[in-house]
């Protein structure tokens, strides 16, 4: 038996068994979920195509390392350090975009308050401003008259208002109506608006990529969803072809909603309940204050 269990010993400590740690556990789940999502992300972006050309090289290159293929062996070790700098190029604006879309995720608004001192008095914009892109965008589906409006949120769009022609008006359903009206010379491209006004027409936006988008839907679709990937802004499409009133947001395309259904959209993008929660503590502490003056 002490022979056996010295055999034991002599065998098993030759096998190495590190020491896991709750912070080993949360760092192995922290790498898979960024590599899930670097994945998920990956998969509905032509760098996924492009990945899928890298996966192929390697495998020829482990079939050339297999079968002592010297002179390709030769040529992958030399060029090795080029292919690093290629991928980085070829792969700039999925990087770019991944990146964009990181500074976007609430999460990170949350632990850097950059706009904490800003002043929220109505929300982004007022109920009567609901009202008139309702009207509007029903009145142009009714008639087949194509528009694409995006609506500012906290990410500034200034680059694509600088393509545009500024207007700096207050939105009316009749304007948005007349700015879309086919051959006026506003027509063509997007309206962007911030607060209650029209920022600027005819701005040019991003188009989206994404394999996942129907094939049936049209520059003004992919326009739409483009600017909500690389911004937290809401964009409303109306198609010219069907008449249909669309809404995009967060790199998603909602085909086909109904005047109810656009209006509680832009009611719960308002941002009201915040203010309400605000208004409720001011209340509050107008309150205690008075209690303490009867005092």
């Amino acid at each position: 038996m002490d022979s056996l269990s010295g055999i034991m010993e002599r065998y098993i400590g030759t096998f190495f068994f590190p020491r896991i740690q709750i912070i080993d556990i949360i760092e192995i789940l922290l790498i898979a979920f960024f590599v899930y999502q670097f994945m998920l992300w990956i998969r509905n972006t032509r760098a996924y195509s492009l990945l899928k050309g890298i996966l192929i090289i390697f495998v020829f290159v482990l079939i050339a390392f297999i079968l002592k293929m010297n002179t390709i062996l030769w040529l992958v070790t030399n060029i090795g350090g080029y292919a690093i700098t290629a991928i980085l190029v070829i792969f700039q604006p999925e990087l770019r975009k991944a990146l964009e879309e990181l500074g976007h995720k609430k999460v990170v608004s949350s632990l850097i308050p950059f706009d904490s001192g800003k002043k929220e008095t109505e929300g982004r914009y007022s109920d009567r401003t609901i009202n008139e892109i309702v009207r509007a965008c029903f009145e142009m589906g009714a008639v087949k008259t194509g528009a694409l409006i995006v609506i500012e949120k906290e990410t500034i769009l200034t680059e694509y208002i600088r393509t545009g022609i500024n207007l700096d008006s207050i939105i009316s359903s009749q304007l948005l109506i007349n700015i879309f009206e086919h051959n006026t010379p506003l027509h063509d491209g997007a309206v962007i608006m911030r607060g209650d006004r029209i920022v600027a027409a005819t701005c040019y936006l991003p188009l989206s990529d994404n394999m996942e988008l129907s094939k049936n839907l049209g520059t003004r679709h992919r326009a739409a969803v483009g600017i909500s990937e690389v911004s937290d802004s809401l964009t409303i499409v109306v198609s010219e072809e069907t008449g249909r009133v669309s809404v995009a947001g967060g790199g998603k395309l909602r085909v086909g909603v109904d005047k109810e259904e656009l209006r509680k959209i832009l009611e719960e993008e308002q941002n009201k309940k915040v203010i309400e929660k605000t208004k409720k503590k001011l209340w509050r502490g107008l309150v205690k204050n008075e209690k303490k003056s009867d005092q």
